[in-house]
């Protein structure tokens, strides 16, 4: 069935961003620049959390998670992008093209998922800090980061089967920069209505209620912190999740532009995909690190352990 539906096209066409070479050519430079340092920077993270036992904590195990599916969605995303720039469009097969939306909605869903958890996480550490230790355990950490991926992958998974199942007649042309899930459907001559009903339930399942979560644990989070009596535990209290709360906000805001908010140019629906699909993975270890001592304290001390191994190695 898959390959009998998919025979009508064979090859994908994608159109990128309408400008004219030289723009094509600084966008490369700013967007290759840019995934090396995203690259980098989601590593060095990860690493830097592997590597100190001060940050061997649940909030930095699911920071970790976080940047895997960051560094998932940038590898999935900006080499394709990068090529569409140099060649000024960019072909692919259509089982390409799929697995391309299946890695990106993985990466998407699992985001989401991992931003509730976080919330649940901080909602515990100031709610409830007398309890954190014994409920945020090391065994519930690793059962809800397995429960991430394991959701993640089975939805879009079944998301990407019932796309496959559809038939395809054309035109082959996706006037954007990657595989989403509408360029997709707009190829499809299938009656879609019954997809559309599974599309819903899957964001109300990955999205909406997610999203609740968060609401409802940050209302409880500012109902206590205002409760403090003084201005500096407020603000203690509050740094711990601020960072959090505008990866949050840029998350969301991002995705609802895309995908809720209707009517807008495309140039300004491809901006905001941009933004979320290669702005964030950028951003997010940066708003972590910057306001937060206890990693760039141990950045620093990693940093001395490396150049001491690298000077005694060029004295022998």
């Amino acid at each position: 069935m898959f390959q009998e539906n998919i025979s009508i096209i064979n090859k994908i066409h994608l159109l990128g961003f309408h400008s004219s070479q030289y723009l094509n050519y600084l966008l490369f430079s700013i967007l290759l620049l840019v995934f090396c340092l995203t690259l980098c920077e989601n590593l060095l993270l990860v690493t830097l959390v592997k590597y100190s036992s001060d940050l061997h904590r649940p909030m930095y195990f699911f920071l970790t998670q976080l940047s895997i599916a960051d560094l998932l969605l940038t590898i999935d995303i900006v080499p394709i992008l990068l090529h569409i720039l140099l060649h000024k469009v960019g072909t692919i097969s259509f089982t390409t093209c799929l697995t391309q939306f299946y890695i990106f909605a993985c990466s998407e869903c699992s985001e989401c998922l991992l931003l509730t958890v976080m919330s649940y996480d901080r909602f515990l550490a100031i709610c409830n800090p007398l309890r954190y230790t014994t409920i945020m355990n090391h065994s519930l950490c690793l059962k809800m980061v397995a429960m991430n991926w394991l959701v993640s992958f089975s939805i879009s998974l079944v998301e990407m089967v019932s796309i496959s199942m559809l038939e395809y007649c054309g035109p082959d042309t996706i006037n954007h920069f990657f595989c989403d899930l509408l360029p997709i459907l707009e190829l499809s001559c299938s009656d879609i209505n019954g997809f559309q009903v599974e599309i819903i339930l899957i964001a109300v399942l990955v999205l909406m209620f997610p999203f609740i979560v968060v609401i409802i644990s940050y209302s409880c989070i500012v109902y206590v912190i205002l409760k403090i009596p003084s201005a500096t535990g407020r603000q203690k209290a509050f740094s711990t999740c601020s960072s959090h709360l505008i990866v949050v906000s840029i998350f969301y805001g991002t995705l609802f532009g895309v995908y809720v908010l209707k009517g807008q140019s495309l140039k300004v629906s491809k901006l905001l995909s941009l933004l979320y699909t290669v702005g964030t993975p950028l951003v997010n270890p940066v708003i972590y690190s910057l306001r937060n001592t206890q990693i760039i304290k141990t950045f620093k001390t990693f940093k001395n352990h490396v150049l001491c191994i690298c000077h005694d190695r060029a004295s022998t």
